[in-house]
């Protein structure tokens, strides 16, 4: 019996069908593949989903149906998978091949520790999602910062009363967070009695006591009685109070950080100025104004003041001796919510000194126990991880030390940066809240990742794709860490970018 050899193009042809009827049948395992999740302890999940048409994502809500009860959940890690699939019959013959599927993990919001098996999952309807974040909303002040960004239409509400914890707000340039911190602080000033003191150095929130135009009327409504409470101190039309110090009402420290000095490496000078101060204490003259110090009838006085001159700090703007200081501002405010314009000061030197003296002046005054939030825009130059001078590392040393123990006086940090790892860690590491926008660096996200440990890690990861205005938000003021959109202004933002009209076309 004679055989005969198939064409070369009989072949291609079976190797074709065979190729099509293996496509289709790949994909027809792949679309049957079943949403079902499994926990062993009834608080977290394992999933699987199918990725045609998945309508599943990291951070989103869905429901978990098992034996008659339904458990809402959230999906904290989310990747696609292959499984081996061994079907002789459909495969036509190849034996096993590899399915494509969604696998990845989530918790149980209503965690009672039964274990369930394969339950069906879906995705949660925004109703849902309300009902289990209504539950949770304490009979504190709610502040309403935007919605889910997952369940479109529920509120974004924070629990002002997380405040008293540290928070940590980070994103890189463009991410929204100048506005999306605007946003928060209206939020707290409109809905709570908690004082408020922001260091401003891009004059970003001068305008905190101005609703602008077009704001939502209900909005507005709600922060009428804001504008009157709050106070900007800065030079410039903005500025409601000249921003201006004493240099009598600096601890000696920062007194001598003013002049340079270091007390190990000036310890003569430094002795004397010390000196000086304490003969003010014993009731002699007080030098109040840094042109006494060369005045002064103490051996040594008319050095410090020649180091004066020669450093130009007597020209400083912040010094004026008829004006009210900033120092006694704080010390009896008369506004319950006062903006330090930095950004309107005329050099960077300024601006630290003006720092250290708002910080260490809310170390001293920490006794009175009065609440009181301290927000530290651009904190990577406020208490930088390597301060530059000797300015920077007293305002960095007192920093640390509100973040280690402000808490038990009540007073509590909201530090903002767009380079999170320049900040000093021992401020970022006592943070129980994190509002995280956009960040690029994988370096940072990995840093985030080890320092709130609480956050899953699934949810931290997808930062690099949030768009403008999107926030992971976490911690002691959200009842569980999830995915935010932002919302509007009521007041006008202060600072804007430079316009790129130079990049139109000639």
């Amino acid at each position: 019996m004679t055989s005969v050899e198939p064409a070369q193009g009989e072949v291609e042809t079976l190797f074709e069908d065979r190729l099509a009827r293996f496509r289709r049948t790949r994909e027809f395992v792949e679309r049957h593949v079943l949403p079902l999740a499994t926990s062993v302890d009834g608080r977290r999940f394992r999933l699987q989903a199918s990725l045609h048409g998945l309508a599943l994502r990291a951070g989103g809500y869905v429901v978990l149906e098992s034996e008659g009860r339904s458990r809402l959940g959230q999906i904290t890690d989310l990747v696609a998978d292959t499984d081996t699939v061994d079907d002789e019959a459909t495969a036509g013959g190849a034996g096993r091949f590899q399915a494509r599927l969604a696998r990845g993990a989530g918790i149980v919001l209503d965690p009672d520790a039964t274990s369930f098996h394969d339950a069906p999952m879906r995705p949660a309807e925004p109703r849902e999602v309300a009902a289990w974040f209504d539950a949770r909303r304490p009979a504190r002040a709610g502040l309403t910062v935007g919605e889910l960004l997952l369940a479109p239409g529920v509120p974004a509400v924070l629990d002002s009363g997380g405040f008293n914890r540290h928070t940590f707000m980070c994103g890189q340039s463009g991410s929204g967070k100048t506005y999306s911190l605007g946003v928060l602080l209206e939020q707290i000033l409109a809905e709570t009695t908690l004082r408020v003191i922001v260091l401003d150095p891009n004059s970003d929130y001068v305008n905190l006591g101005r609703v602008r135009p077009g704001a939502d009327p209900g909005a507005a409504a709600a922060y009428a009685h804001v504008p009157d409470q709050v106070a900007v101190w800065g030079d410039g039309p903005r500025g409601t109070h000249p921003l201006r110090l004493r240099f009598g009402e600096l601890d000696p420290a920062a007194q001598g950080g003013v002049l340079g000095l270091d007390p190990l490496r000036d310890r003569d000078e430094y002795a004397v100025l010390l000196d000086l101060v304490r003969s003010g204490e014993r009731g002699h003259a007080a030098i109040d104004h840094l042109e006494e110090l060369g005045q002064a009838d103490v051996p040594g006085a008319r050095a410090l003041g020649l180091r004066a001159g020669n450093l130009g700090a007597a020209d400083w703007s912040v010094w004026d001796p008829e004006a009210r200081s900033l120092v006694e501002e704080m010390r009896e405010p008369t506004a319950r919510c006062i903006v330090v314009d930095l950004g309107s000061l005329g050099s960077t030197v300024e601006q630290r000194l003006v720092t250290q003296a708002v910080l260490s002046t809310l170390w001293t005054q920490r006794h009175t126990r009065q609440p009181c939030l301290l927000v530290v825009d651009e904190a990577h130059n406020v208490c930088p991880a390597e301060p530059p001078d000797r300015l920077s590392a007293l305002a960095t040393d007192t920093a640390v030390q509100i973040a280690a123990e402000g808490r038990k006086f009540g007073l509590y940090l909201l530090t903002s940066t767009q380079r999170p790892h320049k900040v000093h860690e021992n401020v970022v590491s006592q943070c129980d809240n994190l509002l995280l926008m956009r960040m690029n660096s994988a370096a940072d996200v990995g840093d985030l990742e080890r320092l709130f440990s609480f956050v899953p890690p699934g949810l931290m990861a997808g930062a690099p794709d949030f768009a403008m205005g999107t926030a992971l938000v976490a911690g002691k003021f959200f009842p569980q860490a999830g995915y935010v959109r932002m919302g509007n202004r009521v007041t006008e933002e202060g600072g804007a970018d430079v316009p790129t009209t130079w990049a139109s076309p000639r």
